[in-house]
């Protein structure tokens, strides 16, 4: 199943460096804009555009980064800015940070949550371009992946009138179809399991090959030695999932937040492009 994944000549893997978190060229964002609360997954409350206390406002680094977790700040370990961190640092305002232009600190905390959603996009769209049995729909995807890519370079005031519901309503079909596509590769029935609620579902062993699963809730669910090959998984909610022994090879548009919020171990099999979360069981 691995050549559903091969590069087609015409679909380079565009874009990929700058979907990815560079936080040497933050200004700590993810640790100032957002709001938290006190909880299993963060140890105090935060108020949104309040620096976490752990942070290091001299060079914007985490002082406990080392040792989230048992410090009670798990939620941060399972983060991921898609590189609208850098973008909105470096290209929206210009290297600027908000202790060097205070005045505009409150419009940069707003402008990176938007930055995240079209970041987002943008790494589905690219993923999608790599999928050698979609190409039936890569011209498309392509003009998509442009046209939302030339949206992060507007103006802060452009970026906060940007309708994310729209942009996503309008680029979620061509998702789906890329989907469809690559899933039909897959053999027998494909389940249709789109929202479902699966907390704390017994899923041991399943064959999920080829499954929609695009907005389950599988929280707690034991997917132990599941076959989740060809799956589609956006937007699964896979916190507290056991994933040990599980096969994710070819599983469509999973992402590293989501493996860091589940458990896994060694046997637990991943598409290339993702890392094996430090905390799953050896």
């Amino acid at each position: 199943m691995s050549e559903q994944r091969e590069h087609a000549e015409s679909t380079p893997d565009r874009g990929l460096p700058m979907l990815r978190g560079d936080c040497a060229n933050c200004f700590a964002l993810c640790c100032v804009a957002p709001a938290f609360a006190a909880s299993s997954d963060f140890a105090i409350d935060k108020p949104a555009g309040k620096a976490c206390p752990n942070l290091r406002q001299a060079d914007f680094g985490c002082g406990i980064h080392t040792r989230l977790r048992p410090s009670g700040f798990a939620g941060c370990t399972v983060y991921d800015c898609f590189g609208a961190g850098q973008k909105v640092a470096q290209v929206t305002y210009g290297g600027r940070d908000w202790r060097q232009a205070p005045r505009t600190a409150k419009q940069m905390f707003e402008v990176f949550p938007v930055m995240r959603h079209v970041h987002e996009l943008l790494h589905y769209l690219n993923e999608a371009l790599t999928l050698r049995p979609a190409e039936a729909v890569h011209a498309e995807l392509r003009a998509a992946f442009d046209e939302t890519e030339r949206l992060t370079h507007g103006e802060p005031e452009a970026l906060l009138r940007l309708d994310i519901g729209a942009l996503r309503a309008g680029i979620n079909p061509l998702l789906l179809r890329a989907s469809e596509l690559v899933r039909a590769g897959a053999p027998g029935k494909k389940k249709d399991r789109r929202g479902a609620d699966l907390i704390g579902a017994k899923l041991r062993g399943a064959d999920l090959r080829g499954a929609n699963l695009r907005g389950a809730y599988l929280i707690g669910a034991d997917l132990r030695g599941a076959d989740l090959r060809l799956a589609d998984l956006i937007g699964v909610d896979f916190r507290d999932a056991d994933l040990r022994g599980a096969d994710l090879t070819d599983s469509l548009y999973v992402v590293q937040s989501q493996l860091d919020a589940a458990k896994g171990d060694t046997h637990t099999k991943l598409p290339g492009s993702l890392t094996r979360p430090a905390h799953w069981a050896a």
